[in-house]
């Protein structure tokens, strides 16, 4: 077995695989102030639950956008469970050619969804991820990584809202009856929700001019579920689709 572990701004998701089956998986809040001892605590606590030992784990791979809790999870897989993690980089000898400009700027995530979209479904395709940022990553037919967009995420852009609008209320983020509000509210969840949707649509129809054919669209993060309904763009929603990348990687990078 190996665990993933992938540290997002917001969650930490971690995955125990069991070959290419997906065992278990948790979601941990980032919080930046907690120790490897602390951490330590919590994962063996959903180990023990699950009926996983440790002894059974014998790899481990880390996804990290948030440098200050990368050296946490490094010590608590090194400290408990003897495990060196492959962490994900553009230098680590993937299969996956990245062609943006500055190969080390790409997201670890990115790398991840990128691997994982091209393994599953082939190219041309664009990964969608709805995450703390909403974005879009594009891989070729060829198994380039060919670049993508990175806008606001709906949680964050509803945040923002909020907090700098003194009268603009925190709203439950879910589609409205209509496009057009009838409250402060649904007004809001329309700009939000339905924004998304329109966002998704344009920059797909952009992404096809420029390449010159179409593309096939797969969705992952917390919100994918909720957006994929109202859109014809999205062809699937892979819940699990960046541990399922992390997997990919270890494999790739280990054999």
């Amino acid at each position: 077995m190996i665990i993933t572990i992938d540290i997002g701004n917001t969650n930490v998701v971690i995955g125990i695989y069991e070959g290419s089956q997906l065992r278990a998986h948790w979601r941990l809040s980032s919080q930046t102030g907690r120790t490897s001892d602390e951490c330590w605590i919590i994962l063996s606590a959903l180990l023990r639950a699950s009926g996983i030992e440790t002894a059974q784990l014998s790899g481990a791979a880390i996804s990290s956008v948030v440098p200050n809790l990368t050296p946490v999870f490094t010590r608590l897989l090194q400290q408990y469970l003897n495990l060196t993690p492959v962490e994900v980089s553009s230098e680590l000898p993937l299969k996956l050619k990245i062609l943006y400009e500055d190969p080390r700027a790409v997201g670890a995530d990115r790398i991840c969804n990128a691997v994982a979209g091209f393994h599953f479904f082939g190219g041309p395709v664009v990964i969608l991820d709805f995450g703390t940022a909403t974005t879009f990553d594009v891989v070729s037919e060829k198994n380039e990584y060919l670049g993508g967009i990175i806008a606001p995420g709906i949680e964050l852009s509803a945040s923002v809202l909020h907090q700098r609008a003194a009268r603009l209320p925190k709203v439950e983020l879910k589609f409205p009856p209509s496009v057009i509000g009838t409250t402060t509210e649904s007004s809001i969840q329309s700009g939000l929700m339905f924004g998304t949707v329109e966002l998704i649509n344009g920059l797909i129809d952009r992404i096809e001019r420029q390449l010159g054919h179409s593309v096939r669209s797969i969705a992952t993060g917390g919100l994918a579920n909720v957006i994929a309904p109202y859109t014809d763009k999205i062809e699937r929603v892979e819940p699990f689709l960046t541990l399922d990348g992390l997997r990919l990687i270890y494999e790739q990078v280990v054999g």
